[in-house]
């Protein structure tokens, strides 16, 4: 498919985030355990459920997705979502030293469940996190009026938790206890 329209690319994008972190079932797609798909089966089971995409079409969202959520293998022929998986798969990341903050945006509705049991990664394996505030509020944005919430990256790595850095930039950790939120 040609992106003829910004509309169009986002509307694949999302179907695509749908496919490769969360549903592949939903177009009988197999992921292996990095979580990567073949670029040629996903094109033709794509077609098959009514969504047209080409090599072009897909390189384009690739490189052009705002939020990086793709990667392509160096050979092109596999594709796999950045992060953000609620299927099981092993992105090989590297446990990291985080930045002695990092940021998450949310919605005011969630605030006081989040400063009771903390930041829960629910359906997904890790709990997002943003290096700025600005980037944490284009994240909460996406719901509503967004409240950022501050995280006391480094004393929580200090005290043993463990943080990861996706691909694109997004960083990842299991749970943040209450304790480590900040106003």
């Amino acid at each position: 498919m040609r992106m003829n329209t910004e509309t169009s690319s986002k509307h694949t994008s999302k179907f695509l985030s749908l496919v490769l972190r969360h549903e592949p079932e939903k177009i009988g797609l197999i992921l292996d355990g990095q979580g990567w798909a073949n670029v040629d089966e996903l094109l033709q089971k794509l077609a098959a459920h009514g969504q047209t995409l080409d090599h072009a079409g897909l390189q384009h969202i690739v490189a052009t997705c705002n939020k990086q959520r793709f990667a392509l293998s160096d050979d092109g022929q596999r594709i796999r979502a950045n992060q953000g998986h609620s299927v099981t798969v092993d992105l090989g990341l590297v446990p990291v030293e985080p930045p002695q903050w990092l940021y998450h945006g949310t919605v005011p509705r969630f605030v006081g469940s989040i400063r009771e049991q903390g930041l829960r990664a629910g359906e997904r394996q890790h709990v997002h996190l943003s290096l700025d505030r600005e980037t944490a509020h284009q994240v909460g944005a996406r719901r509503g009026a967004p409240v950022i919430l501050s995280v006391h990256a480094g004393r929580m790595h200090a005290e043993g938790h463990v943080f990861y850095r996706s691909a694109n930039g997004v960083w990842l950790t299991d749970h943040v206890p209450a304790k480590y939120i900040a106003d």
